[in-house]
């Protein structure tokens, strides 16, 4: 059997019986259909250590991150132990594969003031009534607001919202539900839009319970909500940003107000308060560089 048939049903593993997302699956599936493309689709007796040395070298030439050829590394070696599993290899080439250490980078974080700046343009463009600068608010306060993930404000329904207690429910990471709570101007922003915009851009489409909508009238999709962020973010944090950069700044902002660690966990659906961590580091950053900045000794 070829890596690219392999590939496929590898693939239709990973979503049916671990019930990884979507996009990690597509991660994964394009991983491995770079591999076969690199190496030729060679059956997969044929693949050892070398060929996949040389197919993680070919992707360090084109430029790719080390966090990209990581999970390649990740992806081959999980693809090649569950091949063996599957009978259809006798031993794993990917044993000896040895990842790249991953660099950690601090993500972007806007101020609290500069981002009180840009919801507040948001707030003033959807006073003229405009139904997709009534969307564009909301979704930039609900990302904030909230803390969401891109994939789960764009999965969201109708029915998933509570107006009363100001919570939505989410379906974050391996289709794990959470509620997460939101303040008032995301309430308010949200509910102008659901009121005087949605319907609008409803038009004659049939979106299901949808709550955000795309200019064709159908949910909307994790591209537009990123076009939407960083049109109005990347200004502000010198460079470019997206819907994660909204995300980042909720938890690294509510760790400076004073929030525990555990509660930007909950709130941010993560499995390991490892992950939470690293917004601690980006509030150290900042405090050595007020320090810097202020202290005569410094």
């Amino acid at each position: 059997m070829r890596i690219t048939e392999a590939a496929e049903r590898y693939a239709l593993h990973l979503a049916q019986a671990r019930r990884l997302s979507p996009a990690t699956v597509r991660a994964y599936r394009s991983d491995l259909h770079d591999l076969a493309s690199v190496a030729g689709d060679p059956e997969l007796s044929i693949v050892d250590v070398e060929t996949l040395r040389e197919w993680l070298w070919a992707a360090t030439k084109r430029g790719d991150a080390r966090s990209t050829i990581a999970r390649r590394t990740a992806a081959a070696r999980g693809f090649f132990s569950w091949a063996v599993e599957a009978g259809l290899l006798s031993l794993d080439p990917s044993v000896r594969l040895v990842a790249p250490k991953r660099g950690r980078s601090l993500p972007r974080v806007a101020t609290a003031d500069n981002l009180s700046m840009v919801l507040d343009a948001a707030r003033e463009s959807a006073s003229t009534g405009d139904p997709l600068a009534l969307r564009d608010h909301a979704i930039v306060e609900l990302l904030y607001g909230a803390g969401v993930r891109v994939s789960e404000l764009t999965g969201l329904d109708i029915d998933d919202i509570d107006r009363d207690r100001l919570t939505a429910r989410v379906t974050g990471k391996g289709s794990k539900d959470r509620v997460v709570p939101f303040g008032m101007p995301a309430a308010r922003a949200l509910e102008a839009y659901l009121v005087r915009a949605r319907p609008a851009l409803i038009a004659d489409s049939d979106p299901g319970g949808a709550v955000f909508i795309g200019a064709r009238g159908g949910r909307i999709g994790a591209r537009a909500v990123y076009d939407v962020v960083s049109r109005m973010v990347s200004p502000i944090v010198g460079g470019t940003a997206g819907p994660h950069a909204l995300r980042h700044s909720a938890a690294t902002h509510m760790i400076d107000g004073g929030a525990d660690l555990r509660t930007v966990q909950e709130l941010l659906g993560h499995a390991s308060l490892g992950t939470t961590q690293i917004y601690t580091h980006v509030s150290s950053e900042r405090l050595a560089a007020t320090y810097r900045l202020a202290h005569p000794r410094a």
